[in-house]
């Protein structure tokens, strides 16, 4: 497992069908655990692709349209019954929160573990989560109710000492932090050493983006721009592209366009319409704009 994985539980749209279910997936970042939307049957999903939950403490709802919350209730009953203590951080409209307490008030239900719930509105200007090593921001897509986009983003990465240079030298604590973002070392004698000798390039930062739902929409451009994996919903075909544009959806080459606005590495597509039973022609179109989609698959691991 690399250090950032996604895990798609349910890519389809409305209603669930034997193709799909409702929207859910959990992205892993080092341990972490991000679960993004969690339409109905989004446990019984987890349980099935055996997917790792234990260190899930942070929970996005992208919108408050059932196929992609309906599943929250019972997940977070779950958790109480199996005895969790430690806390839930739910970011959510703010319309979910007299909702969750309505359901657990009339289930007589007193949960064992904090559940902090953070309204999606009040992180317009600030990032959802900013650790140490990544952040993850909401910005706003465009569909029939109020409904958000996350994206995640590693910071840089700090260079990498060769281990040859250190052994025999008792370089000081903060020499070492010095060259490691990017500084030439001098040692004790004068002899300058260039750091891209002594240090090695990190890779470049891991990023992730989620839009589902949203009708053609280029004002997110900026917001995932160059993200190495874009997840972005493909609810019909350019057949119907009147019926997207009716119901703030996007066909599969809306997508694409997308992605290939954003300068993205990778398109993943998903949110599918229950019409569809395969999804070559989806995927076709997709590829005739951006060439590098994918359709999405239900319990398959995408190592970003």
């Amino acid at each position: 497992m690399g250090d950032l994985e996604l895990n798609i539980l349910g890519n389809g749209s409305a209603v669930p069908t034997k193709f799909g279910n409702p929207s859910s997936q959990m992205l892993t970042y080092r341990g972490n655990q991000f679960l993004i939307d969690c339409g109905e049957g989004a446990q019984m999903q987890i349980i099935r692709y055996k997917v790792k939950y234990r260190r899930l403490n942070n929970i996005f709802i992208s919108h408050l349209h059932g196929d992609h919350f309906f599943g929250l209730f019972g997940l977070l009953s779950t958790f109480h019954l199996f005895g969790r203590e430690n806390a839930i951080d739910i970011f959510a409209p703010a319309k979910l929160k007299p909702l969750l307490d309505h359901v657990f008030r009339t289930s007589d239900t007193v949960l064992r573990f904090p559940l902090n719930f953070l309204p999606l509105e009040d992180f317009s200007d600030t990032p959802l989560l900013d650790k140490e090593s990544f952040t993850i921001r909401s910005f706003k897509l465009k569909h029939s109710v109020p409904t958000y986009g996350f994206v995640f983003r590693e910071k840089p990465l700090q260079r990498k000492i060769n281990k040859e240079f250190i052994k025999g030298r008792a370089i000081k604590t903060k020499h070492i932090l010095e060259i490691k973002a990017g500084s030439d070392y001098v040692d004790d004698k004068g002899i300058l050493y260039k750091n891209g000798e002594i240090s090695q390039k990190p890779r470049n930062p891991l990023s992730y983006a989620y839009c589902s739902d949203t009708a053609y929409h280029e004002d997110i451009v900026e917001d995932i721009h160059g993200v190495k994996l874009l997840y972005h919903e493909a609810t019909f075909d350019e057949s119907m592209l009147e019926m997207a544009d009716d119901k703030k959806h996007s066909t599969a080459a809306q997508a694409a366009r997308i992605a290939k606005l954003a300068n993205v590495e990778k398109l993943l597509l998903g949110h599918f319409s229950a019409r569809f039973k395969e999804f070559d022609t989806l995927l076709q179109q997709a590829r005739d704009v951006f060439p590098n989609t994918f359709i999405s698959v239900e319990g398959k691991p995408y190592q970003i």
